[in-house]
């Protein structure tokens, strides 16, 4: 199949190769400081779970699907019986980040900002795609860093990377997990039976309450699932496309502005825990959904502005 794909698409294809063997290996870097960690009280919990994930971004696209599944549910066994934790973390002292702070005061968004840059610039004026571009925008990143102080060596960017990964745990898989859930209800039929109920409600024809019931769905999907990636096959193949795109809607807008009406849905539920719990347990917050009931809001006004340009605009 490569010899007919295009020069570009081989391009991406093997730049993204890269990007998983280089997240491959920082994931398999945590499991393996964390089986060295004295004070980590589950370390061969915690080295499994992650040196299996890294296996699987590494080694994923070349070795057999039912060996990646073997591999997968190894990966889940330690979560399962709570033994991944996160063993002795090195942070930089508060009286050297008060001092780093004080040097580059807002410069420091910069870093961050350059990997939104560049996934719009290749998402917008190159073939290879947004996902390139975030991690080229990362490497881009960590080159400023280095500029603004010469603490910041490769060692740092790896335990940095470390620390997170073990503070968020096996609750960072959630949403690849969720996300595959999509794909998996999409070819059990799922969307075809959200077709025939829907059918039972509205009315053929009737773009306008088609748009709404889309919107809603998405929403309602996306707290259930807790992703709305998961959520846009299945409400695109059960609602969008008969009860919307079938009468001539915009796909693209249409598409677009369904799958944000899906974010409204991530800012109300705890499934979307890497949003909404993991900063709560951060941030050592009371109200375990005091989050969630921030977003309520802001959510449904950004719900209800969508609906209404998709509607104008369809």
């Amino acid at each position: 199949m490569a010899f007919f794909m295009s020069p570009d698409v081989l391009l991406s294809e093997k730049l993204l190769e890269v990007l998983y063997i280089v997240m491959g290996l920082v994931v398999m870097y945590t499991g393996i400081k964390n089986a060295t960690d004295k004070e980590n009280p589950h370390p061969i919990g915690t080295a499994i779970f992650w040196c299996s994930l890294g296996v699987i971004l590494i080694f994923g696209r070349w070795i057999p699907a039912e060996v990646s599944g073997v591999i997968v549910l190894i990966m889940t066994l330690p979560p399962i019986f709570k033994r991944v934790s996160k063993g002795k973390q090195s942070e930089p002292s508060a009286e050297y980040s008060e001092k780093m702070a004080e040097k580059i005061g807002p410069k420091i968004f910069i870093p961050a900002l350059s990997i939104g840059i560049f996934a719009i610039i290749f998402a917008l004026f190159t073939t290879l795609g947004a996902l390139v571009g975030v991690g080229v925008g990362v490497f881009v990143a960590m080159i400023i860093l280095r500029l603004y102080s010469k603490d910041n060596k490769p060692r740092v960017f790896l335990d940095d990377t470390e620390r997170m990964l073990s503070t968020v745990g096996p609750l960072s898989m959630l949403p690849m997990l969720l996300a595959s859930l999509g794909a998996i209800f999409t070819d059990a039929g799922v969307g075809d039976v959200i077709s025939q109920l829907v059918a039972q409600i509205i009315p053929k024809g009737n773009v306008n309450i088609g748009i709404i019931v889309f919107a809603l769905g998405m929403v309602l999907f996306t707290m259930i699932m807790g992703n709305a990636f998961a959520a846009i096959t299945v409400m695109t193949v059960g609602i969008g496309g008969p009860f919307v795109l079938a009468y001539g809607a915009d796909p693209v807008l249409i598409g677009m502005v369904a799958l944000t009406c899906g974010y409204c849905g991530t800012l109300c539920t705890p499934m979307a825990a890497n949003f909404n719990i993991v900063p709560v347990a951060m941030l050592e917050m009371k109200d375990r959904f005091g989050v969630i009931k921030n977003q309520l809001i802001p959510a449904v006004v950004i719900l209800v502005f969508q609906i209404a340009y998709m509607i104008l605009f369809k």
